[in-house]
């Protein structure tokens, strides 16, 4: 299994452990952030599936999808902003600890999505594997896994 098709197994796990997660979410900001994040991990699985020949292979819904992605990127600071957390969260507290680089990283996703090639299956798939590194970059040092 090659690293790309890794982390899109990884983004497919992470939008089922998100949906089930959801449950009993009582902070509204933590709800909201989490919301986010599945957002991205179902739009990386379905450009993931594009690239994998799993679904057809739709240049005009690729964008949209990676538009998606982009936009919750660019929203990741504003979500964040407020250090607030919920039993279920797993934000880590490094996260407002190290304020200026999480920002950093959510912009580092953002260009990544950006970067995204829709020529062809093949290049979507090569074109992912800096979308991947953004989300296993970021979330190894400010997820907590539960």
């Amino acid at each position: 299994m090659t690293k790309t098709f890794r982390l899109i197994a990884v983004a497919t796990s992470l939008s089922a452990t998100l949906a089930v997660a959801h449950d009993g979410v009582k902070d509204v900001d933590v709800l909201a952030r989490m919301k986010a994040m599945e957002a991205i991990g179902l739009a990386a699985k379905e450009l993931g599936d594009m690239a994998r020949g799993f679904i057809p292979f739709d240049p005009n819904r690729a964008h949209i999808v990676r538009d998606n992605i982009s936009l919750h990127a660019i929203n990741m600071p504003i979500l964040f902003a407020k250090f607030t957390t919920d039993p279920k969260s797993e934000a880590a507290s490094t996260i407002w600890d190290n304020w200026d680089d999480f920002v950093i990283r959510s912009a580092e996703l953002q260009k990544s999505a950006s970067a995204l090639n829709f020529s062809d299956a093949g290049a979507l798939s090569l074109s992912m594997r800096g979308l991947g590194a953004a989300c296993s970059g970021c979330h190894k040092l400010y997820r907590i896994k539960n």
